[in-house]
């Protein structure tokens, strides 16, 4: 038996096949183009294989997971040109007819690290994970499920403290400007300086910006939920990073309630190189097929 694992980014999906024990037993990316022709890419995909039980989707959105609801698998108002009101979960199940479990890219990362937390017995109930890349989003799992009934969290676009030498930018989120995923997404360094993150050397200044934002979000979900830890990926986070934001966080949170370790409650993911959410999938596959 093998179960589907879709991850769905803007700009590439990375499919992939696995079995029971969340291990890759095949794996394929291909560009986000067109909704026709990528969706169409990953019915191919998985027609390779013959006993594919279920499949999870981990989509980028705004998506409906609500399973009542008239346009319930559908990616809805995403600012991605061309997959506004995209039927996803229909046209994959079009071809193949097995159980399809369908949520947001932060929740199956979420699901993910909940699950590998758990096989090493790190006994974490709850926690947050968040990505930070080319958008800012995050997921929580609290006893196994996610947070969010009325639709899923949009986290990426909470309100913050502006940082006083950071006033003069207006932030890049073509609905808020200035929201978490405005002022700390990718894009934003080339915005802020013209060229990319990996060539901005972690002494510039901007760095201790970026950190101050992110460790206000933590800060946020601290106070709100108190999840066990709070993950963070995406192609802007590193170690040294962290480093930044553990010590904004301190000084925002002043000692005001107890996390415990700050090198364990503000971690990279265990998951390496960004897959968290493949590992969600299988699992949540398997959730899935096992209703």
């Amino acid at each position: 038996m093998l179960l589907g694992s879709v991850e769905a980014g803007g700009t590439k999906f990375v499919v992939a096949v696995g079995n029971e024990d969340y291990r890759i037993i095949d794996q394929a990316q291909f560009p986000t183009t067109t909704p026709e022709e990528t969706l169409q890419r990953t019915v191919d995909y998985f027609k390779q294989f013959d006993d594919i039980a279920a499949i999870a989707i981990s989509s980028f959105g705004p998506i409906e997971l609500r399973k009542n609801a008239p346009y319930y698998g559908y990616i809805t108002n995403t600012p991605k040109p061309g997959w506004a009101h995209t039927d996803f979960v229909g046209r994959i199940k079009q071809d193949i007819d097995v159980p399809i479990y369908f949520t947001t890219d932060v929740n199956g990362s979420a699901y993910g690290e909940y699950v590998m937390a758990t096989l090493f017995n790190q006994h974490v109930d709850s926690l947050t994970y968040y990505t930070i890349g080319t958008g800012v989003g995050a997921g929580t799992v609290i006893g196994g499920n996610f947070v969010g009934e009325l639709g899923h969290p949009e986290v990426g676009h909470v309100r913050l403290k502006r940082h006083p030498d950071d006033l003069d930018f207006d932030g890049i989120c073509p609905f808020h400007g200035d929201c978490l995923e405005g002022l700390v997404a990718g894009p934003t360094f080339d915005a802020r300086l013209g060229k990319p993150g990996k060539d901005v050397p972690l002494t510039d200044h901007v760095w201790d910006i970026m950190a101050y934002y992110v460790a206000q979000a933590a800060l946020q979900v601290t106070l709100t939920l108190r999840p066990g830890k709070i993950v963070f990926g995406g192609g802007v986070v590193s170690p040294e990073f962290l480093i930044k934001v553990r010590s904004e966080f301190a000084k925002l949170m002043n000692n005001y309630v107890d996390v415990g370790d700050l090198d364990e409650y503000i971690v990279m993911p265990l998951v390496k190189n960004n897959g968290s959410a493949t590992v969600g999938d299988f699992a949540m596959a398997l959730k899935e097929l096992n209703k």
